[in-house]
């Protein structure tokens, strides 16, 4: 896509990272043959695959990171691109944007404001108050470094892969007989991006690799086997580009040979490569750009090449796993997911794929620990990935959303630690926003920050009243201080971040004013989010968003003072402050209102609901502590509907998460995984790309299977029916709690909860309304419940210990209470979609013939089965699509009666022991039609079959047993695998017509 500068955004109407563009839908086309490769299935389907490379669209590479390193990588046959960046390479330099004459024009600014004059407001605004410069400055790229191959004439078999569970992107093909395969990845131990190329034959490999850069670069040979790109960032908006930046590759070959000169790096006849790139930037902080650009370079790529390929991997590999894999999510798998991402993306709409949903999830974590680490810049608002010089929105920090979004999976989906750069953004934006409010806001103590920051910590109002007058940024920011804490506890983190949260509550009780009719403390001027309140006024006075991110500002700054037994006198101010701010309102439409009156927003469908955050992510509106404004908010969902732009589409699975309604928060995730809000590499498109929309996604998904924000756990509080049975592991709830919930048919079968800290915790469920069972995992005892509600309890924990709650308010289903197949095993029902889904079904009747009639026993290999005693016409057998089935007793052996069809499948099941351990096993069967299968055991052999219309067909047909050895200890649930959701024509399917333990 074309790149999008700021200067046009604004003139189109759409400035900020809030503005609609036209959706640039793209299209791919479904292959009946697809399979997903082992690669795929190896990574349990967390992976993005593709059957060809990404030409030229750079939104169908993939992306690789390690927080400071980023790469997009193209994986084409005749040449491989990698798009480079390093997240402090920002156009400009150190400057201060602050305006001096703000503070003179601002009691005029006000006085017009509540003379309801919001336009001559907005003029007088751009006229005094507007930063210099008027913008911020925008991320840049580093460059690209090209590897050149040759022609691709005759390739096949092009597979190219990014593997979400070891970080590495894979480019595999054939040509001329011979398989080529690089991978590639970005190390955060290592600080490098490594990569390895090899040839099934040897001395195959031969390249020639240059970098080249948009940017005021020189290329380089340093010596003969690497090649370097010596380069400073751009000038914008006045400001001189001031970051230098060093980029090296270096390579070493396994036969054959390699040389540089003259900047271009030439391998002939190896046998296998290792190419590392290492780049240094000369920015140390948002106030020096004078580091050792060259030797930080230099230094990384030397300390590589003293390892291994395999040793650089494995590093690699462990850190980031230490991170992705607290968190496991399984929908279960449909035949869709055997389709490549780009059509999986395409055709969601229109088929069953719940595990696009885990892949979504999943993904964004990805993103998040690839583009913000210890150490790091934040992610900015393309994460760290950006081909451009003038990137849409200038990709830097815009904060009246999409800051935050990017934020919101980082405590619940187990990635505390890539937090952290935000708290050292909010730190050094409390210097620079201090110099803000004391010269535009008449000397005023604390700090301030607008709707946008970037690497500069630049906070003044920028872009224009309409969309830059929104004092309440830094407020915001303040408030995931508190947050955060909320989750882990830690005071020394509190006492750390505590002076930034005091500074920005310090600024608002310095310049709140008191609102002349309805006299309310207000902020004046400001705005709801980009939003006009009359023809072109966005400017106005308390806008509900304020006043409900100032609430959260003061009630936490106010109890970490109260923790950290500090600044008594200052407390009791923000706390009086905080009771005069203005209350949220019902209005006339039965919506929550926007500003301080009842007025009409001017573009009904606005991409912003700003005046929700009190329903997300605050907690200052909820189901059960405020019914009226809860109903409120449902209307104002209700008229602002359910379009938007990714990231928007991406906030109202947030908002119906907290409504409780699964159903229509998956309709959200519909909504967003289509051609024109998700790219082909699965980046969300505004459009053009902003990562907000992925990781607000992200955040989503895990509000719909678990909330804490009002001081419980509420157990699957929005499961979708397009969910009904899966297993998560490790989200985060606050308090410090670790969460594991098993799901079956809708239901609840099992809760896994593990503390950081001993005290009590709150759980609400509807699985608790029965007898509610908990017990410590590890030795088997009972701690103290108390039941609040009639589906709330309370437990009573020790950190560190892992609890089980069960229900037989949750009663896991028998198999029989499973049955789910589209067609049943009768003479009489042979239509399409039954059976074996094209029509074709095994007969009640000629199973009879063979000894398995209704209620009768069929014993196999010593194991007892109770055939299923159910009417004629009825469903008689379970689809194994991940249901957990009810099953209890002790012995040696489990016994399965079943079939498949559309050939032989298999998939992993899971036993359930009595004392909460699991046993995996593989269950697999060969297809019902024809003659027992050769090596398999034929349970009931059927001496013929009903054909489509009815016609019998005298073709045996064949139910298996299957046998798996138990461990001797009592079971009480078995998880079936994950096959397929339903019969359809050409769909493998497994059928399971009994189970039983055997002595």
């Amino acid at each position: 896509m074309s790149d999008l500068t700021r200067r046009q955004a604004l003139k189109i109407g759409a400035a900020g990272a809030g503005g609609a563009l036209l959706p640039l839908p793209w299209t791919a086309t479904a292959n009946a043959d697809s399979v997903a490769p082992p690669q795929v299935l190896a990574a349990n389907d967390l992976a993005l695959w593709y059957d060809e490379g990404a030409g030229t669209d750079w939104l169908r590479a993939l992306p690789i990171g390690n927080g400071r390193l980023g790469a997009m990588v193209f994986g084409n046959v005749d040449t491989e691109r990698l798009q480079l960046n390093e997240d402090t390479v920002w156009a400009g330099g150190p400057h201060d944007p602050s305006n001096t004459r703000g503070a003179a024009a601002l009691p005029e600014i006000r006085r017009l404001v509540n003379a309801n004059q919001w336009t001559q407001a907005q003029d007088l605004i751009n006229q005094t108050m507007m930063g210099n410069p008027g913008g911020q400055l925008a991320y840049q790229t580093v460059g690209n470094l090209r590897l050149a191959f040759g022609s691709a004439s005759g390739a096949s078999q092009h597979n190219r892969t990014l593997d979400l569970t070891t970080a590495t992107a894979t480019t595999s093909y054939v040509l001329n007989g011979i398989r080529y395969q690089r991978e590639v990845f970005a190390s955060a131990p290592d600080q490098v991006i490594a990569m390895r190329l090899t040839a099934d034959r040897s001395n195959s490999i031969s390249f020639t690799a240059t970098f080249d850069s948009p940017q005021r670069t020189t290329v380089s040979s340093p010596d003969g086997t690497t090649i370097g790109l010596d380069g400073v960032s751009g000038n914008q908006e006045g400001v001189t580009g001031q970051v230098r930046f060093l980029a090296l590759a270096n390579a070493t070959v396994t036969g054959g040979s390699v040389s540089s000169s003259g900047g271009t790096l030439r391998v002939t006849g190896a046998t296998s490569v290792v190419l590392l790139v290492s780049i240094g930037s000369s920015y140390v902080n948002y106030r020096n750009v004078g580091g050792d650009y060259g030797g930080i370079a230099r230094q990384r790529l030397s300390a590589a090449r003293a390892s291994s390929y395999d040793q650089l991997r494995s590093r690699h590999v462990a850190d980031y796993q230490a991170l992705f894999g607290r968190v496991t999510l399984d929908l279960g798998r449909t035949s869709a997911a055997d389709q490549t991402t780009d059509v999986r993306i395409a055709q969601h709409n229109s088929v069953n794929d719940p595990q696009f949903s885990a892949l979504l999830f999943q993904f964004g974590r990805y993103l998040l620990i690839s583009s913000s680490r210890p150490g790091t810049q934040p992610a900015n608002l393309q994460g760290i990935w950006n081909d451009s010089l003038t990137p849409s929105w200038d990709s830097k920090y815009t904060i009246n959303a999409n800051l935050p979004m990017n934020y919101w999976p980082a405590n619940t989906t187990n990635l505390a630690e890539c937090h952290n750069p935000v708290f050292d953004l909010v730190r050094e934006l409390a210097v620079t926003g201090a110099r803000t409010a004391q010269v535009q806001y008449g000397s005023a103590s604390g700090w301030v920050t607008h709707h946008n920051t970037d690497a500069w910590r630049a906070t003044a109002v920028v872009d224009g009243a309409f969309w830059g007058m929104w004092q309440t940024g830094g407020a915001w920011l303040s408030t995931l201080i508190w947050d955060h804490y909320l989750f882990n506890g830690d005071i020394e983190f509190l006492r750390t971040n505590y002076p930034a949260m005091k500074g920005a509550a310090q600024f608002f009780l310095n310049t709140l004013v008191t609102e002349p009719t309805l006299g309310y403390l207000v902020t004046n001027p400001s705005n709801s989010p980009e939003l006009s309140h009359h023809a072109n006024a966005s400017v106005c006075a308390g806008p509900t968003m304020d006043n409900q991110i100032l609430r959260d500002l003061f009630d936490g700054v106010a109890r970490a003072s109260e923790i950290l037994d500090v600044d008594s006198t200052f407390r009791a101010q923000v706390r009086a402050t905080r009771d005069r701010l203005p209350p949220m309102k019902v209005g006339s439409r039965g919506n929550i209102m926007e500003w301080l009156y009842d007025w009409v927003e001017t573009e009904p469908n606005h991409r912003h609901i700003s005046h929700l955050y009190g329903l997300a992510p605050s907690n200052q509106i909820t189901k059960r502590g405020t019914p009226q404004l809860f109903e409120a908010a449902r209307r104002t969902l209700a008229l602002r509907g359910d379009d938007g732009t990714g990231w928007s589409l991406a906030w109202k699975i947030n908002f119906w998460a907290r409504m409780e309604e699964g159903k229509r928060a998956h309709d959200l995730i519909r909504y967003l995984a289509t051609t024109a809000r998700l790219a082909p590499n699965m980046f969300d498109l505004h459009p053009p790309f902003q990562i907000d929309g992925n990781f607000g996604a992200t955040a989503g998904i895990a509000e719909m299977l678990l909330q804490s924000h009002i001081g419980e756990l509420h157990i699957l509080p929005a499961l979708p029916p397009a969910w009904p049975t899966g297993r998560v592991t490790g989200l985060r709830g606050r308090g410090g709690h670790t969460v594991g919930i098993t799901w079956a048919n809708g239901a609840v079968t099992e809760v896994l909860v593990r503390p950081d800290r001993a005290g009590t915790v709150r759980l609400r469920s509807r699985f608790l309304t029965g007898t509610v069972s908990v017990v410590d995992t590890a030795d088997g005892t009972a701690p103290r419940v108390t039941r609040v509600e009639s589906d709330l309890i309370e437990v009573t924990v020790q950190a560190g210990r892992t609890y089980r709650v069960t229900s037989t308010g949750a009663t896991t289903p028998t198999l029989e209470q499973s049955f789910t197949n589209a067609g049943i095993t009768n003479d009489s029902n042979t239509n399409v979609g039954n059976f074996d889904g094209n029509g074709a079904t095994l007969s009640a009747q000629a199973l009879a013939q063979a000894g398995a009639s209704p209620g009768s026993t069929v014993s196999r290999n010593g194991v007892n089965f109770r055939w299923p005693n159910v009417s004629p016409g009825t469903a008689d057998n379970a689809i194994a699509s991940g249901q957990t089935i009810g099953i209890s007793g002790t012995g040696s052996t489990l016994g399965f009666l079943l079939t498949g069809t559309y050939g032989a499948v298999s998939g992993t099941g899971t036993v359930v022991y009595a004392d909460g351990t699991r046993q995996t096993f593989t269950l697999s069967t060969p297809d019902w039609y024809g003659g027992p299968a050769s090596g398999a055991t034929a349970a009931i052999v059927s001496a013929y079959q009903n054909r489509p219309n009815n016609g019998r067909q005298a073709t045996a047909a064949c139910i298996y047993y299957v046998g798996v050895t138990l461990q001797n200890k009592a079971v009480t649930q078995v998880v079936l695998p994950n096959i397929s959701a339903r019969a359809a024509a050409n769909v493998p399917t497994m059928h399971v017509f009994a189970i039983a333990i055997g002595a």
